[in-house]
């Protein structure tokens, strides 16, 4: 029994992991490729117990492709912000029949979202509309897991590229196989798999939220256009 087999059995919450397990987690885990971190975390801990959430943005289909290859049966959380272009959701819905992905749509309460339309506070507060349409729609379903498996690659931002491969965040032990991936990597993986981008993507659009905070540009340069905000807040 390796080292950090041993660590979860001891914890069978990962609630209950210290910042000194969680650096020997990610010990463990940063020799390995991100597939082979997909594979250690589900015999590491349980599956039942893992949540995945996807954004259904540019090039999600990488992200999805090798976690249905592994566990089909994984659930995928997709937060419906009521804001999303069409073509995210005909995205979603068509990466759901090809890759056979069970997904879950997580919507915020309906008096909140109506009052964040009604106040336009994508405009007015982006960070509260980000809070009530994002955030507080995941915190929702967070007590009922132990890890939080997301996409995040650190070139994509300043802050994730701080990230580790295994953190605490807000409660939950956050999961990152994919933190240290190239962008190179990243696209050499979908040009082989032949796997298909968002179709904004072909009318320049790199990273892709809701409508009114998304315009076309490289990177996240599209995002939040001329306010200081670069994320929307739920991995920080």
């Amino acid at each position: 029994m390796s080292e950090t087999e041993q660590t979860v059995q001891n914890h069978s919450n990962s609630h209950g992991l210290n910042h000194i397990q969680i650096a020997e987690l990610n010990l463990d885990y940063q020799p390995l490729c991100f597939e082979d971190r997909l594979r250690k975390l589900y015999t590491d801990f349980k599956p039942e117990k893992i949540m995945v959430t996807s954004s259904f943005a540019a090039t999600s289909a990488y992200f999805l492709h090798i976690i249905s290859s592994i566990r089909p049966e994984q659930v995928i959380f997709f937060i419906d912000t009521g804001f999303h272009f069409p073509e995210t959701l005909i995205y979603r819905d068509y990466l759901m029949r090809l890759y056979y992905l069970k997904v879950q749509d997580i919507k915020a309460d309906d008096y909140q979202h109506e009052y964040s339309v009604k106040e336009k506070l994508y405009e007015t507060d982006p960070d509260f509309c980000c809070t009530i349409n994002k955030i507080n729609s995941l915190e929702s379903i967070k007590p009922n897991y132990d890890i939080w498996m997301s996409s995040l690659m650190s070139w994509q931002t300043d802050h994730r590229a701080g990230l580790a491969i295994f953190e605490e965040r807000r409660g939950i032990i956050k999961f990152n196989p994919m933190i240290d991936v190239s962008q190179e990597e990243r696209d050499t993986y979908i040009a082989e798999h032949k796997l298909p981008f968002h179709p904004l993507v072909a009318e320049g659009y790199s990273s892709i939220g809701c409508t009114h905070c998304t315009v076309k540009g490289e990177g996240r340069s599209g995002r939040w256009l001329g306010k200081p905000k670069t994320e929307c807040g739920l991995h920080l």
